[in-house]
């Protein structure tokens, strides 16, 4: 009870104080520093080789312009994909890509969400597929165009699902959403209102203000059942589905107030199927075991040197093998830990326990 007391006592004064020293769990560890080119990273999509397909929109210094890099297996950073320009089948009002969110389909084709709602609120985001041939980029063909905020990917049985994280961007509740595409859909236009498109599959309702975005990370577990976190209000949801994808249930899965503050970017470990979650706001990766239950991996204050590897504003947790890989978005916002951009851009490991045999 006294310890933690104690670890409540410090990440409070953290958060108020932004002091460095406080952490829970395990401290996390400098896993690859980003090339100057590379600000702002997000999205991470894990390859059949142990790679990682990292996004990279680089919000925080856009003189660099957004691309894809290429963790390879043994940790080196280099350049997978640099986007065309001009930019391809730019709405009016927008000047660039926005990646965030990145998947694989079983094809090896990677689909991306271009999240543009900094830009227009106005449905200019879009989902877009790379098709990779050889392990290299061969062109860029539009899923999908007419989101508000496109985010974040998963994909399963034929499909890929997408968070839109504002549905009506007036709504009080706010409202967010999942929508839902088969993998050989192109050129689709989404309806407006966005609201009544029949690609959605489930919405959600977010009460808090402080932070107006919903539907954010999303992950599948080994038996098929989908989970979306709520980014303002901390929060997982459990989407069930039957045999024909049709949607069973929508429900509350794990809450934790004082704990688990935002919900982003998330995976989930297949072989015990625990959901590993990127809490921006606290600077912290909370575990969502299979009961509902929240503990914390790994949490620290405000960080001085992004060399240490510590965690800074992380938006995606990413399972691979024996770790959790962290993508340190460092792109500030009111009432975070992280108080202030720095450079260089880094990714964070931290060690998980291996599953019980």
């Amino acid at each position: 009870m006294k310890a933690a007391t104690a670890v409540a006592a410090c990440l409070l004064s953290s958060i108020v104080a932004g002091l460095t020293g406080c952490t829970a769990g395990r401290p996390a560890q400098l896993l690859v520093e980003l090339p100057e080119f590379c600000n702002t990273p997000d999205g991470m999509s894990l390859q059949p080789d142990n790679s990682i397909i990292l996004s990279v929109p680089n919000f925080n210094d856009e003189r660099h312009p957004p691309l894809l890099m290429r963790i390879t297996p043994d940790n080196r950073a280099e350049v997978f994909y640099r986007f065309p320009t001009p930019y391809p089948g730019l709405p009016k009002g927008v000047d660039r890509i926005a990646p965030m969110g990145i998947a694989r389909a079983p094809s090896g084709d990677l689909y991306l969400a271009d999240m543009q709602y900094m830009k227009d609120k106005n449905q200019k985001s879009r989902l877009w597929k790379l098709v990779v041939r050889d392990g290299r980029v061969e062109k860029m063909v539009l899923v999908a165009s007419g989101f508000n905020v496109a985010n974040g990917l998963a994909i399963r049985d034929g499909f890929v699902y997408i968070t839109e994280s504002v549905l009506e961007e007036d709504s009080h509740p706010l409202t967010s959403a999942v929508l839902r595409f088969r993998l050989d859909e192109e050129g689709v236009v989404l309806k407006t209102p966005l609201k009544d498109d029949p690609h959605i599959i489930a919405t959600f309702r977010s009460h808090k203000d402080q932070w107006r975005f919903g539907a954010d990370g999303i992950a599948f577990d080994s038996r098929g059942n989908l989970y979306v976190g709520l980014f303002g209000e901390g929060e997982i949801w459990k989407i069930t589905m039957d045999a024909d994808g049709r949607v069973k249930s929508n429900t509350l899965f794990a809450r934790a107030p004082g704990r688990m503050i935002n919900c982003d970017g998330m995976s989930c470990d297949l072989r015990t199927d625990r959901l590993y979650v990127a809490d921006s706001a606290a600077n912290a990766i909370q575990v969502i075991h299979p009961d509902g239950t929240v503990t914390t991996l790994s949490q620290n204050g405000d960080v001085a040197d992004k060399r240490s590897g510590l965690l800074d504003q992380p938006c995606e947790a990413l399972v691979r093998g024996d770790t959790v890989v962290v993508s340190n978005m460092d792109w500030p916002f009111p009432g975070f830990r992280n108080r202030r951009w720095q450079m260089p851009a880094t990714l964070s490991v931290i060690p998980i326990d291996q599953p019980r045999k």
